[in-house]
């Protein structure tokens, strides 16, 4: 794995299972390559996690360079640890400041790319802090108008035009501007890895419509975006019928596969890649990757965390951050 790109890994909601796979995963790494780390968080909760796992690894302001000594950019709570495993407006607060002060390391060109650990929506919304989860929070902290989530994994990825809304709001929102933009911020993002990609725009009716019997929304809003992408000769085709195009994707025919709302997309994945998709944020001034997992609260503090996602999380952050990024279509 190459090294020299600085990770900054923020620790999540510090009640879940967060600091646990954090730290299982950087007791996987060679000790040589921990250096390239920064922890966004508390040391006192990564200490907790590391009696909770029986993982003894020592943390500190500055990394060593053999490896010894991990770097934790130390976020105060200004609190009691929160209780593991329970909601608390606390830990949304923390988590909150954690993403905050990583955004700011990357804007500052002092991190290459985040990492994040889950956190709670509702933990969040408790602390005040109104966003639907990752993906509002860093459009806002980056000043961005909106931003693209891919779940990506082996054989099989899927960008979203939208996630966190419900799903009259996501027929809503399902407009050709969107789903263009959405088109075009994957197109990007493989173009930056090395491949022109074959995307399939998923239908957003069954049948995609059957010629207007079960809607309309394909052939007015979908079918419009794609031929506008294959204008600026992009490799696109669709509308395809949901119930079939996610599989015709896994199996090779496209790389890529447009995700009218969020189930739609999310299922298919975790059926085929549960511990190791990763959520990567597109559309930003900074790159960020995430496990894609939740807090997991009735396990947390017991151990059994698997750090499988994190370290795919982590591979797939480094891969973007030896990639330059792609301004054009």
């Amino acid at each position: 794995m190459d090294r020299n790109a600085k990770v900054a890994v923020t620790l999540g909601d510090p009640a879940g299972v967060g600091p646990e796979v954090i730290i299982k995963a950087l007791a996987a790494l060679p000790p040589e390559e921990r250096q390239d780390f920064v922890i966004v968080g508390n040391t006192e909760a990564l200490e907790r996690a590391g009696k909770a796992t029986g993982i003894s690894l020592r943390f500190g302001p500055v990394a060593s360079e053999d490896g010894s000594v991990i770097a934790v950019d130390e976020v105060p709570l200004n609190a009691a640890l929160p209780e593991i495993g329970k909601v608390s407006p606390i830990a949304g607060d923390a988590c909150v400041r954690y993403i905050s002060r990583a955004v700011d390391l990357a804007m500052a060109k002092d991190a290459d790319v985040i990492v994040t650990a889950p956190i709670n929506k509702e933990a969040m919304n408790l602390a005040g802090h109104h966003y639907d989860g990752h993906t509002g929070l860093l459009a806002h902290l980056t000043g961005s108008k909106s931003s693209f989530m891919l779940l990506a994994s082996e054989r099989l990825n899927t960008i979203h035009v939208s996630t966190h809304i419900s799903l009259r709001g996501a027929i809503d929102r399902a407009k050709t501007e969107r789903v263009l933009a959405t088109i075009e911020a994957g197109h990007k993002h493989f173009l930056r890895l090395g491949k022109k990609a074959r995307i399939a725009v998923a239908g957003i009716n069954p049948h995609c419509g059957e010629n207007g019997l079960f809607g309309t929304e394909d052939s007015e809003f979908l079918a419009p975006a794609v031929e506008l992408a294959q204008a600026k000769g992009i490799d696109v085709v669709g509308p395809i019928s949901a119930d079939t195009v996610f599989a015709r994707a896994y199996n090779g025919a496209f790389d890529l596969v447009i995700a009218q709302y969020h189930d739609q997309g999310h299922i298919p994945i975790k059926l085929v890649a549960f511990d190791t998709a990763v959520n990567v944020s597109l559309g930003l001034p900074i790159d960020r990757v995430s496990v894609d997992h939740g807090t997991a609260f009735d396990i947390a503090g017991t151990g059994k965390a698997n750090h499988v996602n994190m370290l795919s999380a982590i591979a797939y952050a480094r891969l973007m951050a030896r990639s330059p990024r792609a301004e054009t279509v």
